[in-house]
């Protein structure tokens, strides 16, 4: 009769152990959907960054493509309104340059340029971020 006892109560699960497994099944169930929900947030970011490395990148190749280069400075912004940009070109000086090396350059016809792009974006979380690109090019000085 014991064991008959005993085979009854092995049968099933208590209620204590089934709440147990839902708070176990709960707590795991949240933890996932907080993964998916950020993994989309860095989705949409990775997105705008793109957005905005592609607008610098055509910017600054279309200032770097104007001949003759001139000095000077463009402003726009993306067809959406969601990036704004700004292209700049100025004569290059390096830092550190040898004095006599730098009277010699003024002789030259050609001179340094550098251009440069800053685009302004939203971020995921809706902060402003910025991303620059610059390069050096070489042009023709200016006959003013």
């Amino acid at each position: 009769m014991v064991m008959r006892s005993r085979a009854r109560r092995s049968r099933g699960f208590s209620l204590l152990e089934v709440l147990a497994a839902f708070v176990i099944l709960a707590l795991v169930a949240t933890a996932i959907f907080n993964l998916f929900a950020s993994s989309l947030g860095n989705v949409a970011a990775a997105d705008e960054w793109s957005r905005a490395l592609v607008i610098a990148e055509s910017r600054l190749e279309a200032a770097a493509a104007a001949q003759p280069l001139k000095e000077g400075s463009e402003r726009g912004q993306s067809a959406d309104g969601r990036i704004q940009w700004a292209a700049t070109v100025a004569p290059y000086a390096p830092a550190a340059v040898d004095p006599d090396l730098d009277r010699a350059s003024e002789a030259l016809a050609m001179r340094l340029f550098r251009i440069s792009v800053e685009v302004t974006y939203r971020g995921g979380d809706g902060k402003p971020r910025t991303l620059a690109l610059a390069t050096v090019r070489l042009g023709p000085k200016s006959l003013t």
